[in-house]
């Protein structure tokens, strides 16, 4: 849903770990609200890597905005509130963060995995790979979305629930896309 972005992001164009903790004033509250969410079950949120991972959403994310017209970070986040409703770790909520930042705006998955471990890169590799393919029918295309569901279930669980968080919060948007696309 968001812009495509065609090419790789160079190095240089890739936020430093130092920028990492810098909250852009205007999504302040944003991060609030999901420290707040995170905080009702999980006394020992990782609030330094929740951090990261939503500045590093909100960076590399940029001026890309949803068909609603807010700016993309929303989309992240609400991916990443469906899953504190679930009560998913920090781990997991740093990577329903970082969901879509591979896929959409060229960064490589081992810039992820360099300022936020194999884990982390894991799950959104995951998340990505379950995006990635089209298909000529529906019904292939449901076919191979079971297929790798179950893959990926084998592999860790929560990828299919990041991918099911943020199909929800894509749900919750489609008043804003066409008929045809609502379907």
């Amino acid at each position: 849903m968001a812009q495509q972005v065609s090419d790789t992001r160079l190095p240089a164009d890739l936020p430093d770990s130092a920028t990492l903790t810098q909250v852009p004033p205007e999504y302040g509250p944003l991060l609030d609200d999901l420290f707040a969410a995170v905080e009702r079950y999980d006394a020992d949120v990782d609030h330094e890597l929740i951090t990261r991972a939503f500045v590093a959403a909100a960076v590399l994310h940029g001026r890309q905005s949803r068909k609603s017209g807010e700016a993309y970070i929303h989309h992240p986040v609400g991916t990443a509130l469906n899953a504190a409703e679930l009560k998913l770790d920090s781990v997991t909520i740093a990577a329903a963060l970082l969901h879509d930042v591979v896929e959409d705006t060229g960064t490589p998955l081992s810039w992820i995995e360099e300022q936020f471990g194999a884990e982390i890169a894991m799950l959104v590799d995951g998340v990505t790979k379950l995006t990635k393919m089209h298909f000529t029918s529906q019904e292939e295309e449901q076919a191979e979305n079971y297929r790798k569901m179950i893959v990926a279930m084998a592999t860790d669980i929560r990828v299919i629930l990041i991918k099911l968080c943020d199909r929800l919060h894509n749900m919750h948007t489609l008043c804003y896309l066409s008929k045809q696309k609502q379907m």
